[in-house]
């Protein structure tokens, strides 16, 4: 049985940033992670990727966003065109501009946090 994948958006080399601690928490938790950020090679020790087109699976499991909701709203089709089963809207990603649109898309989202989703608490990370 393969592992579950996930991509995080906004992925952090900075540990005090939930882009990071969902980095960790869903590696913690047996997921094959794939961080997205187009600055950073590396995070926390698995390669990091400039954008979601260059993930080497498809489709993910899950995708979880931890960017701003005018980011997101730009990225959108790009997460249409991963086929996602799940996209998850972390607290401070989402907007009614950006739920909108993501319906229009034909995306269901969840709005709601990833790390407890997974059974972690992010005040231990």
């Amino acid at each position: 049985m393969s592992k579950p994948t996930v991509a995080i958006l906004g992925a952090s080399r900075n540990r005090a940033k939930f882009g990071n601690k969902s980095v960790r928490a869903h590696a913690r938790q047996g997921y094959d992670v794939f961080p997205i950020n187009p600055y950073a090679t590396e995070i926390e020790g698995l390669r990091a990727y400039p954008n979601l087109a260059s993930v080497p699976v498809s489709p993910l499991d899950r995708i979880s966003v931890y960017l701003p909701p005018d980011v997101v709203l730009t990225m959108l089709p790009e997460i249409q065109a991963c086929h996602a089963r799940e996209v998850w809207l972390n607290p401070g990603s989402d907007s009614p501009a950006v739920v909108a649109r993501a319906e229009e898309l034909g995306l269901e989202l969840i709005r709601a946090c990833s790390i407890v989703d997974v059974g972690v608490s992010p005040a231990t990370l």
